[in-house]
């Protein structure tokens, strides 16, 4: 298999080995989690005053409302206490005050397409326990859904590590491990058996204490259908990057969520056999036309069964030539062998033709994303850190952003897919996933007005958890050289 095929194939396996979701409440294991570490001072910690106040900002709140101007926002216990006009919020007498003059507050997004593991060569996925935790934070990620695990003990005592304040990171919904049919050549992913063997391994990892489930590219109906079923049963959502089955199939199953929005859609496969996975997702994609009356009839199918979709447009975007490569600060977080095979797939990758079936889907993606919002659709955002190596946290859910701006979605449109929409799905809304009072203080600060210039969302200097303030710029220096290693 030479270079370019390789990186196509390792993507394919990537895009997020398929089936997972979120629970309304984080379902607690039937035996305690191993017993977590006692908080400590995290090195990147800036603010953790119980009530600050932030003067003078501009802000996009995470309801798709147009961004508002020079608004005092006050924290108090980890809680949004007052958002309003500045000059009609009293500030209390011993508030930190924060000068947000020319700043931008979003709220924490919430993303719903993550990975703690991370390609490292050869079909290999290793578990990034150290850096990837803090660099999702780093990227504005108070909030993610793991969408199919490695090393899923890991991800669950990562979860309760988190959860218990001694290591700083997102919360967690974590997704059990890929649940995919014969045909997938990645040794640490589960080949499900038959419509019992996946009710069995549903009901396992129930009881361990998973969130969320996912199915992948080979998995057969009768098999999602039972996980679908048991999931459910259990409180739990199923998500898949599908292949095998259709959306149209999937839907009809019940199924709460697709990944990667419209990209492995085979429905439009002339002759797609039942229960297998065809060769030309791709191409029947790149062919169909933008404005195809089949895609509109599938965009209405998927509104009215309620499927959510998750945009994944980072991942995609490697695939493309000409598209820009990762910037330098970037890169420098990758071990020097990761950052080769890094390098390796993008010089391939700028040698593919014009025509190239990809070069020519990764246009219409974020359109009929664009579309199937316009037509009622709950989209979500992820970045999936996969492929040939790409997509890194702490950079990669800005460019998600981006690339829906783009597409055609204003920035707080975007901000809301990224945001309220995952809140939304994963149950948590009331207490997540938009800057409203009462609500828990997950705050990004901007340098700028990304409403008007979309590359403002790159600096990013500090990141608000619960009304605890972490500086970026020391997660990044921290993580150098770390992602493939640690």
């Amino acid at each position: 298999m030479n270079l370019s095929r390789s990186i196509v194939f390792a993507l394919s396996l990537s895009l997020c080995l398929s089936v997972a979701a979120g629970a309304a409440e984080p379902p607690k294991p039937a035996a305690a989690p191993a017993a977590a570490k006692a908080p400590a001072q995290s090195p990147f910690l800036a603010y953790e005053q119980s009530l600050l106040a932030f003067t003078h900002a501009d802000v996009v709140d995470g309801t798709g409302a147009p961004i508002r101007r020079d608004q005092t926002l006050l924290i108090e216990n980890g809680k949004i206490r007052a958002l309003g006009a500045s000059g009609r919020i009293a500030i209390p007498k011993h508030a930190t005050v924060i000068d947000a003059r020319g700043k931008t507050l979003l709220p924490g997004l919430v993303m719903m397409h993550e990975h703690m593991f991370y390609p490292t060569g050869h079909g290999n996925y290793s578990e990034m326990v150290h850096s990837f935790p803090a660099l999702y934070l780093a990227g504005g990620v108070t909030t993610l859904r793991t969408a199919g695990a490695m090393l899923p003990y890991a991800d669950l005592n990562m979860r309760a590590q988190i959860a218990a304040g001694a290591i700083a990171g997102p919360d967690m919904d974590v997704t059990a491990p890929l649940l995919n049919g014969p045909g997938l050549a990645v040794l640490a992913v589960k080949v499900v058996n038959g419509a019992d063997d996946a009710e069995r391994a549903v009901s396992y990892w129930a009881d361990e204490g998973v969130d969320s489930y996912k199915a992948y590219m080979h998995i057969r109906r009768d098999e999602l259908q039972r996980i679908i079923e048991v999931a459910h049963r259990r409180s739990r959502k199923v998500t898949a990057h599908l292949c095998s089955v259709t959306f149209a199939e999937a839907s009809a199953m019940g199924i709460d969520n697709l990944e990667h929005g419209f990209a492995f859609a085979s429905d439009f496969v002339t002759d797609k056999q039942a229960d297998a996975c065809p060769a030309a997702i791709t191409r029947s994609l790149a062919d169909l036309d933008v404005d195809s009356p089949r895609m509109r009839a599938l965009i209405d199918l998927l509104v009215a069964r309620k499927v959510a979709l998750t945009s994944t447009l980072p991942v995609f975007e490697t695939l493309v030539a000409q598209r820009p490569k990762v910037p330098e600060a970037v890169l420098s977080l990758l071990l020097p062998e990761v950052r080769e095979q890094y390098e390796a797939g993008w010089a391939a990758m700028q040698a593919k033709p014009a025509d190239w079936e990809w070069v020519r889907l990764f246009p219409k993606l974020g359109q009929w994303e664009k579309r199937f919002v316009d037509a009622g659709g709950l989209l979500l955002a992820g970045t999936d850190p996969t492929g040939y190596g790409g997509v890194i946290p702490g950079y990669a859910s800005k460019r998600q952003i981006q690339l829906m701006i783009e597409a055609g979605f204003t920035f707080e449109q975007a901000v809301r897919v990224a945001s309220l929409n995952g809140a939304r799905y994963l149950g948590r809304d009331a207490s997540i996933g938009s800057l409203e009072v009462g609500k828990r203080a997950d705050v990004v600060m901007i340098d700028g007005d990304p409403t008007r210039d979309a590359g403002a969302i790159e600096r990013m200097p500090l990141v608000f958890k619960e009304g605890k303030g972490y500086r970026t710029d020391a997660i990044f220096e921290a993580m150098q050289g770390k992602v493939g290693l640690h």
